[in-house]
């Protein structure tokens, strides 16, 4: 009987909700999360869906695929810093990777993501994610260098996922970097060209790591810059 009901329970599924169901299982093996992280992400990624139809949050032909290139490409970062607490992501957009790990951090006391999003309907999506998940989250709605100017305390790690070249990301996150953050930003294929622009401008001894998820997919990580010339401006553009 038991997998009867499970084979009818399947069959109403459609094809986008199996492959989706598919997907989640491999990820969940590639990134493994407590129970309470899962229901927290299962509830992330429902309300996702739900928003995706009115904003445009991850890209149409990546919903099938969710859990693996967005989740798991977003949780592999905790290892990188395994007793890292205030994280600051930048550019949050759908939540990648900043709310997946303020809900995978909701149950370790003092851990806090600041998720900073400049488009407001993203933001209120965030907020509305971070309410409806108990993520550990604060959403900063504005630019990403003057929320940073505001940011008081420690921050153990700065990130950010498609949102500006590296030698920009670099610029912004120069004041974190410079208090003690680690920075850990996800790249794709084209890392190579990323690093040789950026060390026009900046000093760096990057480490790179394969992404867990494949794809060409790769993670700067860096303790330490230097700006090579200070008349660069914050973006790491020549003035």
């Amino acid at each position: 009987m038991g997998s009867a009901n499970t084979y009818s329970s399947r069959s109403t599924e459609s094809p986008l909700e199996q492959r989706l169901a598919a997907d989640r299982a491999r990820a969940l093996v590639l990134t493994p999360v407590s129970r309470e992280t899962e229901a927290r992400l299962d509830r992330y990624i429902s309300l996702l869906q739900t928003w995706q139809a009115k904003t445009n949050l991850v890209s149409p032909t990546t919903l099938g695929t969710l859990w693996s290139r967005h989740v798991s490409d977003s949780l592999q970062l905790l290892a990188f810093a395994p007793v890292a607490k205030v994280w600051v992501d930048f550019g949050s957009g759908g939540g990648f990777p900043g709310l997946v790990l303020a809900c995978a951090l909701a149950d370790k006391p003092g851990a806090v993501v600041h998720l900073i999003e400049r488009n407001g309907k993203k933001a209120s999506f965030l907020r509305e994610a971070a309410r409806v998940t108990g993520a550990a989250a604060v959403i900063h709605l504005g630019d990403v260098k003057d929320t940073v100017d505001r940011l008081t305390g420690p921050i153990d790690c700065v990130t950010a996922r498609a949102v500006a070249p590296l030698h920009q990301l670099l610029g912004l996150a120069e004041p974190l970097i410079k208090k003690g953050a680690k920075a850990l930003f996800l790249k794709g294929q084209d890392i190579e060209a990323e690093l040789t622009e950026a060390t026009k401008y900046w000093k760096i001894e990057p480490r790179l790591h394969s992404s867990l998820t494949g794809g060409q997919g790769w993670i700067v990580e860096l303790d330490r810059i230097e700006r090579r010339n200070l008349s660069h401006s914050d973006d790491g553009i020549p003035r």
